[in-house]
């Protein structure tokens, strides 16, 4: 996924695996190389940025990357059933999501829309310590709080909380059949760079 990522970056993708042949291929049945969690942002479109194609990623995605019963159940399924020696967790710069989380501690903020608020919820920890040591470090601090360092806070938040939510997915990790990564996309450069390693990368995936 590095290299691919390396070849969308220079502008120079291969788009693999992406024609009538494979198509066929894969009709009875698939076998992915990695899963990805990540954010639904439209700007993530996970083959196109690891320049991946048709069956290699089993992708999961939503607003935030914000754990839920339905996101670990697939992610579990992937790691079970297709046998995934990987699992990608992908935050982004410039997230709504987080910046809503941002915005939804403010005194004077709005109410959200309930479900908008139950999907952003699970961010607003990583808000308030981030929040908590600015004013550690500034006594008085009232902001702007800095969305990056929150959706870096969110991103170790949200592997800790898969890990914690699935005993078949952490049991896979210790066992060495399991690898997750965290890692953060930057919109401008194209750059998917990790910054957390759970367990053993096979160089394959």
């Amino acid at each position: 996924m590095q290299r691919g990522n390396e070849r969308f970056v220079a502008g120079e993708p291969r788009h693999p695996r992406q024609d009538v042949e494979r198509r066929t291929e894969l009709a009875a049945g698939q076998r992915p190389r990695a899963a990805l969690f990540g954010c639904s942002d439209s700007r993530l479109s996970a083959e196109i940025i690891f320049d991946k194609g048709l069956g290699d990623l089993f992708v999961v995605r939503n607003a935030g990357q914000v754990i839920s019963d339905s996101v670990v159940g697939s992610l579990e399924y992937a790691v079970a059933v297709l046998h995934v020696p990987l699992i990608v967790v992908l935050g982004h710069d410039e997230c709504g999501a987080v910046d809503a989380a941002i915005h939804s501690v403010d005194a004077d903020a709005p109410a959200l829309p309930p479900r908008i608020w139950r999907q952003i919820a699970p961010i607003v920890p990583a808000v308030r310590r981030v929040q908590r040591d600015a004013r550690e470090r500034q006594p008085g601090f009232a902001g702007p709080l800095d969305a990056e360092l929150v959706g870096r806070e969110h991103l170790r938040d949200t592997v800790a909380e898969l890990l914690h939510s699935s005993e078949l997915i952490s049991e896979a990790v210790a066992d060495g059949r399991l690898a997750i990564v965290g890692a953060n996309y930057r919109l401008a450069e194209g750059t998917a760079v990790p910054s957390i390693t759970m367990g053993i990368v096979a160089d394959e995936a």
